[in-house]
C-alpha cells in the first residue's frame, strides 16, 4: 500500500515541482525503493534525504533527480539545498504530524524532484522545494484531490508550463459564432471584436475553409488561443484522415454530416475520440436524426439541427427534436442552427438547445461584440467567475 502526492511551488528558475510516494518499506515501495538504490546511472543518482551528514532523516527518504546532472554545479544544487529541504521537510511533517509516528523504520519516501539548471538562488531552491514536499506529503496523506474535485477543475485549468488549455463544453449553454464569410480578413475582425467568455465557442466555416483549407483554422487559432474552436468540414468520406488534420490545424472539434455512410460516420467519431477531439454530427436533411444515432455503435459528443441558409425562408427550426433528442440521448449535446436570433432564445433553451449557433446576425453587424452580447446576456455571461490558480 502506498500514497502519492504531487505540488508546484514557486517561479522562475528555481521553480520545485516534486511527486512523493509514501508507504510499506514491504510492498511494493520498498521494492522500487531497493531497486532505485541499485540501478545508479549516469546524471540520475539518488540520495538519501539527510539533515546533515550522518543524520538521515525518518521515515527514510530517497530523492531521485528528474533531470541529469551534467557538471559539478548541477550536483551542488542537489547535493545541497535541494536535499536539505526534503530532508527538513520529511522531518518537520513527521514533528507536524501530517505523517504518523508510529513506525517510521517500516515505512519510507520517494521524492522526484526537478532542478532547473539555471537556478542560481540557493536560498530559494530550498524554499520553494521545502513547501513543495511539505505540500506533497499533506496532499498524499489526505488523498487529495478528491474526485468531485478533480472532476470540477479538470476543465477549468490550465497547465502553467503550456501556452493553451485544452477547453472542453461542460457547461452548456453556449454560444457558437459561425464565420462562414470567406473573407479571412474579414473574419478577423469580428474575432478581434468579440467579447471574451468562456461561453463563445469560434467556428470555421464550411465556405470560409474551403477557400483557405485549413489554414483557417491555424489563423483562428492562432487569435483565440482559449476558444474551443470548431472545423465544419461536413465529412462525407475519409473520416479518420479528415480528423486528424482538423487536429492538427488546432481544431477542438469536427464536423462530420450525417449524410455520410455509417461506416464514415463511425470511424469519424471513433477517431475523434481517440485523439481527443470533439466529433459534431450535422444533422442537415436527416429526416429521422434520432433513428440515426440510434443506429450508431458509437456516438457524437454534439448534433446539430441544422437549417441551411437557403433553407431559412421555406423551413422552421424543428425545436421539438431538440427535447426528443436530449429525452433519448442525455449525454449528448444538442445545437440549433439557421437563422437564431436573440428573439429565439426562449424557445431554443426551453427545447433542450445546449449550443445556439449563430452566424450573420453577428458577423455582419456593425458592431459584433455588441450583437455577441446580446445574446450572452440572454444565456449567461462568463460561466467560471473563480479562476483556477496555480498554488
Amino acid at each position: 500500500m502506498y500514497l502519492v502526492g504531487e505540488a508546484l511551488v514557486g517561479e522562475g528558475a528555481e521553480l520545485a515541482h516534486v511527486d512523493v510516494l509514501v508507504g510499506d518499506l514491504e510492498g511494493v515501495l520498498g521494492s522500487s525503493l531497493a531497486q532505485a538504490m541499485a540501478r545508479v546511472r549516469m546524471g540520475h543518482t539518488p540520495l538519501p534525504g539527510v539533515i546533515r551528514p550522518n543524520l538521515l532523516v525518518k521515515p527514510f527518504t530517497l530523492i531521485v533527480p528528474k533531470v541529469d546532472l551534467k557538471n559539478f554545479s548541477d550536483v551542488a544544487r542537489v547535493f545541497g539545498p535541494v536535499q536539505y529541504a526534503v530532508a527538513k521537510a520529511v522531518a518537520d511533517a513527521v514533528e507536524e504530524g501530517l505523517i504518523p509516528v508510529g513506525d517510521l523504520d517500516g515505512i519510507a519516501v520517494i521524492c522526484g524532484v526537478y532542478v532547473d539548471p539555471e537556478a542560481r538562488d540557493v536560498n530559494r531552491l530550498f524554499h520553494y522545494n521545502y513547501s513543495a514536499v511539505k505540500l506533497a506529503l499533506k496532499r498524499a496523506m489526505s488523498g487529495f484531490p478528491s474526485v468531485e474535485r478533480l472532476l470540477s477543475e479538470k476543465d477549468r485549468s490550465r497547465h502553467p508550463l503550456t501556452r493553451f488549455r485544452a477547453p472542453r463544453l461542460w457547461m452548456p449553454p453556449y454560444l457558437q459564432v459561425a464565420l462562414d464569410n470567406p473573407d479571412i480578413e474579414a473574419i478577423k475582425r469580428v474575432v478581434s471584436q468579440l467579447p471574451r467568455s468562456d461561453r463563445i465557442i469560434l467556428e470555421a466555416g464550411t465556405p470560409l475553409i474551403k477557400r483557405y483549407g485549413l489554414d483557417a483554422v491555424r489563423e483562428l487559432r492562432s487569435m483565440a488561443r482559449d476558444n474551443f474552436l470548431i472545423a465544419d468540414l461536413k465529412t462525407l468520406d475519409s473520416g479518420r484522415i479528415e480528423v486528424d488534420e482538423a487536429m492538427e490545424a488546432g481544431a477542438d472539434g469536427v464536423v462530420v454530416s450525417g449524410l455520410a455512410p455509417r461506416d464514415v460516420l463511425e470511424e469519424f467519431i471513433y477517431e475523434a475520440e481517440r485523439i481527443g477531439v470533439y466529433p459534431i454530427l450535422d444533422m442537415t436533411d436527416i429526416p429521422d436524426p434520432v433513428r440515426l444515432l440510434s443506429n450508431l455503435k458509437v456516438l457524437p459528443r454534439v448534433v446539430i439541427i441544422h437549417r441551411g441558409i437557403d433553407q431559412e425562408a421555406s423551413t422552421r427550426i424543428r425545436w421539438s427534436l431538440l427535447g426528443d433528442l436530449k429525452a433519448k440521448f442525455s449525454r449528448i449535446l444538442v445545437a440549433a442552427a439557421g437563422g437564431i436570433t436573440p428573439e429565439s432564445i426562449p424557445a431554443a433553451l426551453s427545447s433542450g438547445a445546449d449550443i445556439l449557433i449563430v452566424g450573420r446576425y453577428i458577423t455582419q453587424a456593425r458592431d459584433p461584440r455588441r450583437a455577441a452580447l446580446e445574446f450572452l446576456r440572454r444565456i449567461g455571461l462568463d460561466m467560471d467567475q473563480l479562476r483556477i490558480h496555480v498554488e
